[in-house]
């Protein structure tokens, strides 16, 4: 596989790994979010964690649909998002 394929199939992995916990495969409830950001994301949680109401304020911004879930799309969306602010700070 190239590094792109790789890439996209690290993305499904790492959100099947965490949806499912709570019983439903196609989604990341509240807790799974969490988790999944404290142990892949962890220097973000970091700069969030010290004012609890970023944390949910985050977790609500990702739940596009508002539908107290997270899907892949707006896990995907995440990922571009962040991937995207990276960039631009290294490219700086």
């Amino acid at each position: 596989m190239s590094h792109l394929e790789m890439a996209m199939a690290t993305l499904i992995q790492t959100f099947d790994q965490y949806a499912g916990s709570d019983g439903k495969k196609s989604t990341l409830s509240k807790a799974e979010v969490k988790t999944l950001v404290e142990k892949e994301l962890p220097g973000l949680l970091k700069v969030r964690s010290k004012n609890p109401d970023e944390v949910d304020k985050f977790l609500k911004n990702l739940d596009l649909n508002k539908d107290s879930e997270v899907d892949f799309q707006e896990f995907v969306m995440l990922i571009v998002v962040l991937t995207c602010a990276i960039h631009g700070r290294f490219c700086k």
